[in-house]
């Protein structure tokens, strides 16, 4: 299932002669001649085009461990962190952010040298159709990323061959949307299918699809405030699930090792048709499933094989694991994990009060590890039903890694840009606004919500199933929904922004987590009360992060940073 993976070892010669602006030779020429000679070249280049979308600054690490951390749903859980994007005390010159940057532009230059030398190689046509669509695909959505996080920004159509291509003024929100709906459009046309890719990390036509509904709602919503794109994105979510090609994972193992480190305290019996935690341990276990999981950003190895293209999912966010001894055997039944990010008391009781909502007892823990550092020895202790906070993040747990040995900081799970189950969420989201709460916008967020609680999802239901909403409560009904079923997977933030939220829910969740308990035991530590920070020092310049100060730097044309920095 890693097959994209064959090819980024040799991408690095590539890239480091993309970037270097003093070598000697120019750089088209050296693309021409050693890369785009035929179809094997042509797609070590693609490879490097989707390379840093695994970056630490991208989804490697920092998306939803540092730089959008912050949220309703979850925080940083470290006392000392006073400063930081993580709670938002920040300026222009850190280096996260300056990361995030040049990340993003490095995979936006790469995608218009493939583009730029695309009818170079002698190849079978299509297969060139399909490589320039994913080219296009990565540039719109690097772009994406972009105009969320930084507003008006340099838009570069051709490669940066020379110092001086890097002077280009900002570019109007409005006009980078537009060309990121005119690359989307054009690559949806030529990639290939979900099936016949077989493999969740290239991009296929319902994946463009499933990502252009996802730009038309953000364009709905604050700050461009265009609310034809509700309409948009309704015909661009439905043309997923018209295609046939994806559905809600319903299945589940009941096989031990799926189940021996499963959370007995609340008791979880093996055999509950949880098929929503069963994402999670498939992915740890490499066992992919692209009717759900549409799109992910692919990770490998353990380092220890020859494959250092590792991420933090389980080991910077997880349930907190830290045996002291370097070689403890812990390491490889548990894994080492961090334990960054914890819940909010506000997700927790987005859930059912009584638990029968399976997914909130997989994505908070029901309980902490205690090391005994003279034995290695790690002792489960239950945290009680009705502790709301100091819930570590629990989505992706690393005992079920089958890798060994076990990397201590970094792992193989792939992070999920796009499952069916978000595509099920806008559907109804831009059917409610389009045409109110329908039929078919009910059945939409109700299937989410009956496999959440471990239903047949085709089956009616009095416990899961919304009803009798008008448009504006099924609009909070959504947009809850979201919260539960998407935690953590890099998108509340931008999902409060589009909807005109940020600031206020910040504000408001900031001021509950001042005002949580203290507690002693396991989950002192943890205490909510270090989370307030991130959502009182948020105000409207939050909204967007500040343009890097090494960028304004070196592009004399960006005369200005973004409003309050």
């Amino acid at each position: 299932m890693k097959k994209i993976y064959i090819l980024l070892g040799m991408v690095a010669m590539f890239t480091s002669s993309c970037e270097d602006f003093l070598n000697e030779e120019p750089i088209d020429k050296i693309g021409a001649e050693q890369y785009y000679t035929d179809e094997a070249g042509l797609t070590q280049v693609l490879a490097g085009v989707y390379d840093p979308l695994g970056s630490v600054n991208l989804y490697g690490n920092n998306i939803n461990v540092i730089n959008e951390v912050g949220s309703d749903e979850g925080y940083y859980a470290r006392s000392a962190q006073t400063t930081g994007v993580q709670v938002y005390n920040f300026d222009p010159t850190n280096a996260n952010i300056a990361g995030l940057w040049t990340d993003l532009y490095t995979g936006i230059n790469r995608a218009n040298d493939l583009i730029a030398h695309i009818d170079l190689p002698k190849m079978d046509e299509d297969k060139r159709q399909q490589i320039l669509g994913e080219a296009l695909f990565l540039r719109g959505y690097y772009y994406f990323m972009l105009v969320t996080r930084f507003g008006d920004v340099p838009v570069r159509l051709t490669p940066t061959t020379s110092p001086n291509g890097v002077q280009i003024a900002r570019t109007p929100t409005a006009q980078v949307y537009a060309q990121i709906l005119k690359d989307m459009k054009e690559a949806e046309a030529k990639v290939g299918t979900s099936s016949a890719i077989g493999y969740p990390s290239r991009v296929s036509k319902t994946v463009v699809q499933g990502i252009l509904a996802r730009v038309c709602l953000q364009m709905a919503g604050y700050p461009l405030n265009d609310a034809s794109k509700y309409a948009e994105s309704l015909s661009w979510s439905k043309k997923v699930i018209d295609s046939g090609e994806h559905a809600l994972n319903i299945t589940y193992s009941t096989d031990a090792a799926y189940n021996s480190f499963n959370e007995t305290i609340p008791s979880i019996p093996a055999n509950s048709n949880n098929a929503y935690r069963q994402i999670f341990i498939n992915a740890a276990r490499e066992a992919y499933n692209t009717k759900e999981c549409m799109w992910e950003v692919e990770f490998k190895g353990n380092r220890a094989d020859g494959y250092f293209d590792l991420g933090g999912l389980g080991s910077q966010i997880g349930i907190t694991m830290t045996p002291s001894a370097a070689n403890s055997p812990l390491y490889n039944s548990i894994g080492y994990c961090y334990g960054f990010v914890k819940g909010t008391s506000r997700l927790f009781n987005k859930y059912d009060a009584t638990g029968k909502d399976l997914r909130r007892d997989w994505n908070l823990t029901t309980y902490t590890w205690t090391i005994n550092n003279t034995t290695n020895v790690a002792t489960k202790t239950a945290i009680a039903k009705t502790v709301q906070f100091g819930r570590d993040v629990a989505k992706w747990r690393r005992e079920y890694e089958l890798l060994s040995p076990k990397d201590k900081n970094q792992t193989g799970i792939n992070f999920p840009v796009l499952r069916y189950s978000d595509v099920l969420l806008m559907f109804a989201e831009a059917e409610n606004q389009v045409n109110g709460p329908t039929a078919a916008a009910y059945e939409a967020i109700n299937q989410v919500r009956r496999r959440g609680y471990g239903l047949p999802v085709g089956i009616p239901s009095l416990l899961a199933d919304f009803t009798g909403l008008n448009k504006a409560t099924f609009q909070q009904a959504i947009e809850d929904e979201r919260m539960r079923e998407l935690c953590f997977e890099g998108l509340r933030r931008y999902d409060l922004i589009r909807w005109n939220k940020f600031v206020s829910t910040m504000n408001s969740v900031g001021a509950e987590m001042a005002a949580a308990p203290s507690v002693s035991g396991p989950l002192s530590i943890g205490d909510q009360r270090y989370g307030k920070t991130a959502g009182i020092n948020v105000t409207n310049r939050n909204l967007l992060f500040p343009i890097p100060s090494i960028e304004i730097l070196s592009n004399k044309l960006i005369t200005e940073n973004n409003p309050g920095w």
